[in-house]
């Protein structure tokens, strides 16, 4: 054979070309080395005991003997499906009698449960994931996760992730080497200062870095082997936690300055060396870091923040999505005039990411984005901001309305949203503040006045308590004739007479894992502005025509791997136009710019880990 394929190369070059990329386009290069038998140096009981390797009574007996399990398990040998069946039956058995009395919310003891698969049987445990994603990505990620994070100390069992502290300064370099994983594809990385709405929870965040990696693998199939959730623990400002003697983090306030970013520093040399090829995803870190850390990193390593640019992108597919549902052409989008409540790191990444897109399409030079800032009218705690308040914040500084303008349209520094709404009569009411209820009955009604045709109601804050305002609230006081989104999951509105409000969840992850791993099988340098523009533009226009005039603007959690294998193939796409492509294992940057749209989409599907128990053979070390 090895002869035969040395002569197929010798004399036909066009065919070594064909064969060579059907090759590389069937490797799968992020699997657990696809359908090949999987070495294990442990038997018996260690395997039983190791959640990446169990099986628990899907064994064969062919494996049980050969892993010396027979007689440890029961005889009968299950299929994946009826693993899956049993173990529904028995979550549904379980949910109440999980619950640690009357305060404690069905959806924790569904975390619970799922969590105790997660700790013995990794393959299982992804495979209900993603065959009931709608019914469990609430308990995974936002909204529940929010609570697992504020009780993350007494639920804690089993260890999973890093921990990097202010304790472990000039250590982190060899602590790396403690994690067993020789690969490591995707970190999520978070500081625990602003974790979802609900504040400082310091070491308890790592809750959060947990439920995003498990959606990279649920929605993007990164193998679950090589993902590591990460904990950078510099203390905490949070006073119950301080004082609490069963918190597991640091018990002193946060380091600040040049102590913070010297410990962020060190971690990020100490990942990268040892993974040179790793992505690195922020979440949650306070706006002051933010973009400090963004702009640090972001030109030298393979990383982005999912606040400031993963929302972003969700809202820009979103807000496309809204002038389609208007039945005008996406390249209206810069006439919309768009109010946004909220000046932390989300609401200013959305502002940066919506005034790039409406310059490029108004001709991307600097006269277009000049004139995109005069769309957008930010208001935070302390009101409509102007170029006549004290001590503006940076960021904010280039969406601070001119006071003679203002006066003109009769307001004012620091007017209330209220007002802001009645005097705009905006075509968008974007929310990206974390104060729950902040769209009260008084903003919605001054949004009847609204010039758009159908005017679009974002309440984008998470959880679900920190919602600007509810789905029915909105219908309720605007009627149908309105696009609802929100970030946390709300069931639609029944309006009568047939008549359905649709309520749109416009989450991160329609777009992180795609652009994880678009960036992952690209081999991309950086995680560039075009690539990420790519991802969200691909996501406004996966609906169809039909469905976002109905109001539907985003799609269904149940087509979560289509949605990202999509994604991904757009921010492939992008890297290998902007140059930025160096290709993943064998496929190289060149091979990778052949490729057809279609062989993208090959590339993908070939290259993503599902969770299929593989057959293990032992190996004495």
């Amino acid at each position: 054979m090895a002869m035969l394929w040395k002569h197929v190369r010798a004399s036909s070059p066009l065919l070594k070309r064909h064969v060579t990329r059907a090759h590389l386009l069937s490797r799968p290069f992020t699997t657990t080395e696809g359908h090949r038998p999987t070495i294990v140096h442990k038997r018996s009981l260690d395997i039983l005991h190791d959640p990446w390797f169990n099986k628990g009574t899907a064994f064969s007996m062919t494996e049980r003997d050969r892993l010396d399990l027979r007689g440890l398990l029961p005889p009968n040998v299950m299929s994946p499906d009826l693993q899956i069946e049993r173990f529904m039956v028995d979550l549904k058995r379980l949910e109440v009698q999980a619950r640690d009395g009357p305060s404690d919310p069905n959806a924790l003891a569904k975390w619970r449960i799922l969590n105790r698969l997660h700790d013995r049987n990794e393959t299982m445990y992804y495979k209900v994931l993603i065959a009931k994603i709608e019914e469990y990505a609430p308990i995974v990620y936002t909204p529940t996760v929010g609570l697992v994070c504020q009780n993350y100390s007494g639920l804690f069992r089993r260890p999973r992730g890093m921990y990097f502290s202010a304790e472990d300064r000039g250590e982190m370099m060899s602590m790396v080497y403690n994690w067993p994983a020789e690969q490591v594809d995707m970190i999520v990385v978070t500081d625990g200062s602003r974790i979802l709405g609900l504040g400082d929870l310091g070491v308890h965040g790592i809750g959060i870095a947990i439920g995003k990696l498990d959606l990279y693998v649920a929605a993007a199939g990164i193998n679950p082997q090589r993902v590591l959730p990460v904990m950078i623990d510099v203390g905490t400002n949070n006073e119950k936690l301080l004082e609490d003697p069963l918190y597991l983090g640091l018990q002193q306030n946060r380091l600040d300055g040049d102590d913070y970013l010297a410990v962020v520093d060190e971690f990020m040399e100490a990942v990268f060396t040892r993974w040179p090829n790793v992505i690195v995803q922020f979440e949650d870190f306070q706006s002051k870091w933010a973009f400090k850390l963004l702009q640090r990193y972001r030109n030298t390593y393979r990383m982005f923040n999912d606040d400031v640019q993963g929302t972003a992108g969700v809202a820009i597919a979103g807000l496309l999505g809204a002038v389609r549902a208007q039945g005008r052409p996406m390249i209206d989008f810069p006439k919309q005039k768009i109010v946004v409540a909220g000046a932390g790191s989300a609401g200013i990444g959305v502002l940066n990411a919506a005034r790039k897109t409406m310059a490029r399409m108004l001709g991307n030079n600097e006269v277009a984005f000049e004139s995109a800032k005069r769309q957008f009218w930010l208001v935070d705690a302390k009101g409509l901001i102007t170029q006549g308040r004290e001590n503006i914040d940076p960021d904010a500084l280039p969406f601070a309305r001119n006071l003679k303008e203002m006066d003109r349209q009769g307001l004012r520094e620091g007017a209330s949203l209220e007002e802001v709404v009645k005097q705009v009569k905006p075509d968008v009411l974007l929310g990206l503040s974390a104060v729950g209820g902040l769209f009260s009955k008084e903003v919605l009604e001054a949004l009847k006045d609204s010039t758009s045709t159908r005017p679009a109601i974002f309440a984008m804050s998470n959880p679900t308590k920190n919602a600007e305002c509810t789905a029915e609230e909105a219908f309720s006081i605007l009627g149908d004739n309105i696009i609802f989104a929100s970030g946390s999951p709300f069931s639609n509105v029944d309006l009568g007479n047939g008549h359905i409000g649709h309520c749109n969840q416009g989450n991160n992850m329609y777009l992180f894992p795609g652009i994880g791993l678009g960036t992952l099988l690209s081999g991309a340098r950086i995680v560039s502005d075009g690539m990420l523009q790519a991802a969200a533009e691909r996501l406004a226009t996966y609906m169809s025509e039909e469905e976002v005039l109905k109001g539907i603007i985003f799609p269904s959690t149940s087509r979560i791997r289509d949605i990202t294998k999509k994604v991904a193939a757009a921010v492939i796409k992008e890297a290998v136009e902007e140059d930025l492509a160096e290709g993943y294992h064998e496929m190289n940057a060149r091979e990778l710019q052949k490729l057809s749209e279609d062989e993208i989409e090959e590339y993908l599907h070939n290259n993503i880990w599902s969770p299929n128990y593989p057959t293990l053979v032992y190996k004495n070390e």
